[in-house]
This record gives structure tokens, C-alpha cells and sequence, in this order.
């Protein structure tokens, strides 16, 4: 039984987030793929305000083109009220609006932070008080990024990515996010890893269980972003880049204008640039937007889902 915790409007903000390092095992019986990640959440954000309502129903507005989503039972926010109001008895639903800054299919798990940011907004409008691991439970059940996407900051992400581990990271790190105008289906982009693993011309050495370099985690610990340019590494980023073959340009440009180092961050296509520090990082923003990308300087490691009263 619960019981309402209010009948006004609730706010949660949730981070999209970044892959460090990606290290993907072999295809499984059932078509997924064991990876070994570190994550770091991001200030870019999105914003989830949630009403009681006799329905479930989603709306979008924000700086990126939503006219794609779906507005049903399918839209991974929906199912994440669904979810929570069947574990938690709840007889009624909940409008939502969400207000997007994080791109679709970009690879930083926007539509995690979504279904994260319903389950933390749904969870204090109904007043259904699950516990923090309870919610960690739900968000697994949704997809692989959404625990992430509850705990923030920087953590090793193991299995289907949903296994964390908290990972020390001090100081903040900058970044330069190139955001595409297209999206990669996740899908495609590991059919397109199988492929090319499976190219007998292209031998590739597929480790049998998947770890993240201790390189990354003393890179993170020690605050140190070179080291961690160093470092950095994502198996999915050949494919990314055979699918979208200007991702390669991209990489490029960023780094000769004075990237430590570039990445597609996930499946892509967005792809993160590790700075020095804010002013290095604000010197590449502009280089990038002078050569019209669509560049956004953002710091992590953040916080992750949590209401927000402004």
C-alpha cells in the first residue's frame, strides 16, 4: 500500500554520460555482448517534470530534435512508470514532460537518463519510499545504462554494463562533445563489430571476459587527464566509424586542434574530446563551432538522478 507524496509538480535532472573505456566480449547465445566500461556522467543534461495523472503519457521539448520519439507504451520513460507503479501497487499514472539536451541514439544514454529520472520522480510524487537498491533493481530491468544514469559519477560498469562499481575519480575532467545530426543504431554498430571480427582478413584478439585497464582507474584517481588520454579506449569505435566514416574526420580535427585525446563515446556518434582543463577545453569548443559542428563543453564527473527544486 502507499500512500501520495504530493500532488505538485516534480523535477528530476539526470546526466547523459560518457564511455572512457569499452572493452566488448564475444556475442553470447543470446545475441548480447558481455563489456567491461567506465562511465562518467557529464553535465549535460535531462530535465523530467512528472504530474499525477489518471494515464501514463510523455511529452518533449529541449535543444534537440524529438519529433522521432515515441509517445507510447514503447518510450522507455513510460515503461519505467509502468514498472515502478506494478512493483509498487499504484492504481494511478503520471504525465511527463521531458525537456531533452542529451542526443538520441548518440551514445550517451539520454533515453537512460530519462527512465531514470521518471523512476526517482515517480518514486517521491507516489510516495512509493523503494529503497535505493530497489530502484537500482528496476532501472537494471530497463536497460543496461539506466543504473548508471541513477548513481552518476564515474563508475566500472560490467556483464551488460548494468554491474557497478563506484570508481574514485578526483578533480573534474573537461570535455568537448562533437554531437552529430544522425544517430547509430546500438545494435547495428555491435552487428558491425561482429562483422568485422568475423573478417578473417581483419584478425581481432576478443578477450574471453572483458576488464577495464587498471591504466583508467589510476588515470581517474589521480586526477590526471593526460594519463587518461592515454588510456582511453572503446572496441565499438572501428564500427561507429565504418558505418559513419566522418566520425574519422571529426577524430581527427578535434585532436589537431588540441584534443588530448578523442573518443566516440558508446555506440556513437557523439564524439568526446578530453581537454587539459576549462580554458583548453572552451579553445576547442570555438575551433569545432568554427568549423560548424555542434560542440558543447561539459565537465564530469556529476551527480545522477535527483530532484531538483529550481
Amino acid at each position: 500500500m502507499t500512500i501520495a507524496a504530493t500532488d505538485e509538480t516534480v523535477r528530476v535532472r539526470a546526466p547523459g554520460k560518457i564511455n572512457l573505456f569499452m572493452r566488448v566480449g564475444e556475442v553470447q547465445p543470446d545475441g548480447y555482448h558481455d563489456v567491461a566500461t567506465a562511465y562518467q556522467a557529464v553535465s549535460l543534461y535531462e530535465d523530467v517534470r512528472a504530474w499525477p495523472d489518471d494515464e501514463f503519457s510523455v511529452g518533449f521539448s529541449g535543444s534537440v530534435d524529438t519529433s522521432g520519439l515515441p509517445t507510447d507504451a514503447s518510450n522507455l520513460a513510460i515503461r519505467a512508470a509502468k514498472l515502478l507503479a506494478r512493483t509498487a501497487g499504484v492504481p494511478g499514472g503520471v504525465r511527463l514532460e521531458i525537456e531533452k539536451h542529451v542526443p538520441i541514439a548518440g551514445g550517451m544514454g539520454g533515453g537512460s537518463a530519462d527512465a531514470a529520472a521518471t523512476l526517482v520522480a515517480c518514486d517521491a510524487m507516489w510516495g512509493t519510499a523503494l529503497s535505493k537498491e530497489e530502484l537500482h533493481v528496476l532501472a537494471a530491468k530497463l536497460g543496461a545504462d539506466v543504473p548508471f544514469a541513477l548513481s552518476g559519477g564515474t563508475a566500472i560498469g560490467t556483464g551488460r554494463g548494468d554491474r557497478l562499481s563506484p570508481a574514485l575519480a578526483t578533480g573534474s575532467f573537461h570535455w568537448v562533445l562533437a554531437l552529430a545530426e544522425f544517430g547509430l543504431s546500438t545494435p547495428a554498430v555491435y552487428g558491425e563489430l561482429d562483422r568485422q571480427r568475423a573478417d578473417k582478413t581483419r584478425p581481432v584478439a576478443v578477450g574471453a571476459s572483458p576488464v577495464v585497464a587498471a591504466s583508467v582507474l589510476q588515470a581517474l584517481r589521480a586526477g590526471d587527464p593526460r594519463r587518461l588520454a592515454d588510456a582511453l579506449h572503446n572496441d565499438l569505435q572501428p564500427a561507429a566509424i565504418a558505418l559513419a566514416p566522418g566520425l574519422g574526420g571529426i577524430l581527427e580535427l578535434g585532436e589537431a586542434h588540441g584534443a588530448l585525446a578523442g573518443i566516440v563515446s558508446g555506440s556513437g556518434p557523439t564524439m568526446a574530446f578530453l581537454a587539459e582543463d576549462a580554458s583548453s577545453a572552451i579553445d576547442l569548443q570555438v575551433a569545432l563551432s568554427a568549423a560548424r559542428l555542434n560542440a558543447v563543453h561539459v565537465h564530469g564527473p556529476v551527480h545522477g538522478a535527483r530532484i531538483t527544486y529550481a
